[in-house]
């Protein structure tokens, strides 16, 4: 399904090229094919990579590197802009168009283009979107992942561009780990982000698994565990439907109520179902999130016995046992 902004990006476009980069936009993929044999879709989103011929994927965003020209959608991160100017540089020739709805869009997108790229300028609204145009490559290296030594949880974390919150410890999960008391063998993290939860549980002895929709959660974790010396098993997929039933002692979760820009409670509440059937009987499911939503109510229903562990003006924390 094109996004509204997405005829704007193929009207921006020259006829034809030899080789196509597509970034999370992954309905740009059938008309890049109409442009070039040459075409490499790349979507952090695993929901938007199942969207796309498997043929047309890339498996790692490296691959993109050398194209002439790039497409994509503008994300809402800054770093994950920055990164995605650092995979597909490699042509000197290389134009790179990116937009989205004009509300999204602000001048610090422009300053991070005009660091990887000689010559930067923005197309004429239309559909209530907008195109930056950025060419002329500067052929910056990648210093993607990022890690840094966070004192406050004794831990190494990565981040990638498109990491929710990059390599910091957010308020919810310093809150959920500030609690946190594991009872069993096995964890699983789920809704991995940077890794911390998954390192801390990993470095309390359990056998940790870790499970994230974003490409960029799942390469930043396994960076993370790698950099502290931890074993994770990670996976990139939506959902737990990997997971045998019964199969965890401990689910710990700081679930996203976002996808993309977009504000969505069905993935969250999807995962509640989720862990309910991969949790073991008397197992725990710890969940932090923004105090404002009804997650307590829906753990009772979907899960089970739910309290409230800690609480303050921004999040709640909470235990439920199946």
């Amino acid at each position: 399904m094109l996004h509204p902004v997405d005829p704007l990006i193929l009207d921006e476009s020259p006829p034809a090229a030899a080789a196509i980069a597509v970034i999370n936009a992954p309905g740009l993929a059938e008309a890049a094919c109409e442009r070039s044999d040459d075409v490499r879709v790349f979507c952090d989103d695993i929901r938007d990579a199942q969207q796309v011929r498997r043929d047309l994927l890339v498996a790692h965003p490296s691959e993109l590197g050398g194209v002439r020209l790039a497409w994509g959608h503008l994300p809402k991160s800054l770093a994950a802009l920055d990164e995605h100017c650092c995979w597909i540089q490699g042509d000197t020739e290389l134009t790179f168009l990116s937009g989205a709805r004009i509300r999204h869009m602000n001048r610090s997108m422009n300053e991070v283009l005009g660091r990887h790229f000689t010559a930067v300028n923005a197309s004429l609204g239309r559909a209530k979107c907008r195109v930056l145009r950025a060419w002329g490559p500067n052929g910056l290296e990648n210093p993607w992942p990022k890690l840094r030594r966070r004192d406050e949880v004794g831990l190494v974390l990565a981040a990638h561009g498109d990491t929710f919150d990059g390599n910091r410890v957010d308020a919810g999960t310093r809150l959920l780990l500030e609690h946190l008391k594991p009872e069993g063998d096995t964890a699983l993290d789920l809704g991995c982000g940077n890794g911390v939860i998954a390192a801390t549980l990993a470095q309390a002895g359990l056998t940790t698994s870790a499970v994230d929709v974003s490409w960029a959660a799942v390469e930043a974790t396994r960076a993370t565990a790698e950099a502290n010396g931890l074993k994770v098993a990670v996976s990139w997929a939506d959902g737990l439907a990997g997971y045998a039933d019964a199969s965890f002692d401990v689910i710990a979760t700081n679930p996203p109520f976002h996808q993309g820009i977009a504000k969505e409670s069905e993935p969250t509440l999807a995962m509640f179902d989720d862990a309910a059937r991969v949790l073991r009987p008397g197992g725990q499911l710890w969940c932090v999130f923004n105090s404002h939503l009804p997650w307590r109510r829906e753990l009772v229903s979907r899960v089970g016995k739910t309290e409230v562990v800690a609480q303050n003006r921004h999040f709640t924390l909470t235990l439920t046992r199946l």
